[in-house]
C-alpha cells in the first residue's frame, strides 16, 4: 500500500490497465479498512495482512489463482 514514487491504488490501476485479466494480491502491515477496502472494491482478488509467513502467502496466491 504504501511504497516510495506510488502507492498500492496507483499500482494497482497500471497493472489493471496493462492487463485488465490480472489477479492482484493486495499485502499491507495496515488493517483491511480503508484504502485496501476501496482498491478490493475496484477488482482486487485478495488481501493479505502483514506479518504473514509463506505458508499463508502460498495458500492466499492459491486462493485467487484457483478463482475465477
Amino acid at each position: 500500500m504504501i511504497m516510495p514514487e506510488m502507492g498500492g491504488g496507483e499500482t494497482f490501476d497500471k497493472l489493471k490497465k496493462i492487463n485488465p485479466a490480472v489477479k492482484i494480491l493486495l499485502a499491507s502491515g495496515y488493517s483491511i479498512n480503508g484504502q485496501a477496502r476501496t482498491i478490493l472494491a475496484r477488482g482486487c482478488k485478495g488481501f493479505i495482512q502483514k506479518p504473514f509467513d509463506v505458508n499463508r502467502l502460498s495458500q492466499k496466491v492459491e486462493e485467487i489463482l484457483k478463482a475465477r
